[in-house]
């Protein structure tokens, strides 16, 4: 008996030195090829935009390059699928929008545990969002919005890029903690939505503040308040939410690097230190914020939380409308 479990204690501490030994020389070796970034979206928006941003100080940090993969399509679940069935040695990253967090209150199945199928990293931006109203709409901020909808209960149209996207739910979530009702109008995409509420057809959109900083600066559009816990610098003359006396809406689309679960810490480490260098040049900090986007390089177990906290927030907030998955 003794000489089993004397045998039994060796294989079990020669099987945690193997694998202590493996990771050790991961860590020294890591990364040896190129790196893949699965963006699971089309080029152009914002996702994008913040991975091309960051990605070159990551492939100088790294010593290999990062290559960016679009893979666009049913909400960005079919690029992120993808991401969750790589093998998870490292050589696979993903880039996740406010969708990541919003899919699981919009759909009955999803093809991945949005938290249990990946690996965090890091947090790499916030993006506030912001509400902007067509000029000839008689408000200039949120207190008179919300009495206005108030007044007029489903009067007030909203423009949205679709069911279920963040400004969708967003505005729902005005609609919870403001006790109005709005009349939703859902389009196939932020750019519809956009040209649709600067022609005067919707009278106000909820977005990310890239999208519509442009059109506020020109006049096309009226923003009245940003999502955001403080002021972004983009928009500094513009009330938050909270200053606005909306304590319950906070809305910032938090941008953020997975890898498949079960990649090794030792290449987890490695590229979270990449980014952290990458978010430090100041050059990439300064067209981080020029979109409106502000830096962070946050822990993996901090990203985890936001994630599983975010998850749970728009859950509820879909619940709380009636929104049932499909």
């Amino acid at each position: 008996m003794k000489m089993q479990q004397f045998k039994s204690w060796s294989g079990a501490l020669l099987a945690a030195t193997l694998a202590a030994v493996s990771c050790i020389a991961h860590a020294q070796s890591y990364p040896v090829k190129t790196v893949r970034m699965i963006v699971p979206f089309a080029p152009g928006g914002n996702t994008d935009i913040i991975a091309r941003i960051v990605v070159p100080g990551m492939s100088k940090a790294l010593g290999q390059q990062i290559i960016i993969d679009n893979r666009g399509g049913a909400g960005s679940m079919l690029g992120t699928d993808m991401a969750a069935k790589s093998p998870p040695d490292g050589y696979t990253l993903l880039m996740v929008s406010a969708a990541h967090v919003i899919n699981p209150a919009m759909v009955k199945k999803l093809p991945f545990d949005p938290v249990k199928s990946f690996a965090a990293i890091s947090k790499v931006a916030d993006v506030p969002s912001a509400i902007v109203v067509h000029p000839s709409l008689p408000v200039k901020n949120a207190k008179q919005l919300i009495a206005l909808a108030k007044a007029s209960p489903g009067k007030l149209n909203y423009g949205s890029a679709g069911r279920g996207s963040i400004g969708h739910m967003s505005a729902e979530l005005l609609g919870s903690v403001a006790q109005i009702k709005m009349t939703h109008v859902p389009y196939k995409g932020a750019g519809p939505a956009l040209v649709d509420t600067m022609a005067g057809h919707v009278e106000l959109l909820i977005s990310s503040m890239p999208a519509i900083i442009g059109q506020s600066r020109s006049g096309k559009l009226r923003m009245i308040a940003q999502g955001g816990e403080k002021r972004s610098p983009a928009a500094a003359d513009v009330p938050t939410m909270i200053e606005s006396g909306v304590p319950g809406f906070v809305v910032t689309a938090g941008f953020g690097l997975f890898a498949p679960a079960g990649t090794p810490r030792p290449a987890i480490d490695r590229v979270l230190g990449a980014l952290k260098t990458s978010l430090s040049d100041q050059a990439t900090r300064e067209r981080l914020s020029g979109e409106g986007a502000d830096p962070v390089g946050s822990t993996p177990e901090e990203y985890d939380q936001f994630t599983r906290t975010e998850i749970e927030k728009w859950i509820k907030v879909a619940r709380a409308a009636g929104i049932q998955p499909e």
